[in-house]
C-alpha cells in the first residue's frame, strides 16, 4: 500500500514565486520536463522543511508555533541535481541560521512521525526549490545549458509555513 506524504513547507513571497515559476516556464517553452507542467491548484514553488507518512496530533501542535518564523529572509543560488536516472533539477536555497534553524524545528517536531527520509534529518539536509522532475541526462545538459545564462542569485522572503496531506490532497497555512 502506497503511504501519501504529509509535509511542511516554505511558501515564497510573490517576488520569488514569479522569478521561480518564470523559471518553470521557460523551461517548458523549450520542451523540457518542468514544474510549470504540474497543473495541480497546489503547485506552487516551495521548500520542503519536513516530510513524514504521518504526522502526530501532537507534532501538529507543535507546527503551530512555527508560525513566527514565516518572514525569514531567504536568497536563491544556483542550480543543484539530484538523481543519475530520474534527475531533478532545482535552485539552491542558501541555508542561512535561520533556515537551518526553521529545519531543525520541523525535523524535532516530527520525532514522533513515521517516514522521515534520512535525507531531511538535521545535518543532511540540502534546501532547494524544484524546477523539474524525472529529466533525462541529455534534457538535463540542455537545461544547464539554457538556465545557467540567465541565474543569478535572488534574495526574498518566506511569506508562509504551509502543511500539504497528501492522503486527504489539501493544504492549510501554519499558524
Amino acid at each position: 500500500m502506497l503511504t501519501m506524504v504529509q509535509s511542511i513547507e516554505m511558501l515564497l513571497d510573490d517576488e520569488l514565486d514569479a522569478r521561480v515559476r518564470r523559471e518553470w516556464h521557460y523551461l517548458a517553452e523549450l520542451g523540457l520536463p518542468s514544474q510549470a507542467n504540474h497543473r495541480g491548484a497546489s503547485n506552487r514553488p516551495h521548500v520542503t522543511v519536513g516530510v513524514a507518512h504521518s504526522v502526530t496530533d501532537e507534532t501538529e501542535r507543535e507546527l503551530v508555533d512555527l508560525a513566527d518564523t514565516a518572514s525569514l529572509d531567504i536568497r536563491l543560488g544556483g542550480l543543484l541535481v539530484f538523481g543519475s536516472r530520474n534527475i531533478v533539477l532545482a535552485r539552491a536555497v542558501v541555508p542561512s541560521t535561520a533556515v537551518l534553524e526553521l529545519h531543525r524545528r520541523v525535523r524535532h517536531a516530527l520525532r514522533h512521525s513515521d517516514g522521515v527520509p534520512a535525507h531531511l534529518d538535521v545535518g543532511h539536509y540540502t534546501p532547494h526549490v524544484t524546477l523539474a522532475m524525472r529529466m533525462t541526462p541529455d534534457q538535463l545538459a540542455a537545461a544547464v545549458r539554457e538556465l545557467v545564462p540567465t541565474l543569478v542569485d535572488a534574495e526574498g522572503a518566506v511569506s508562509a509555513i504551509r502543511r500539504w496531506d497528501g492522503e486527504g490532497k489539501r493544504e492549510w497555512t501554519i499558524g
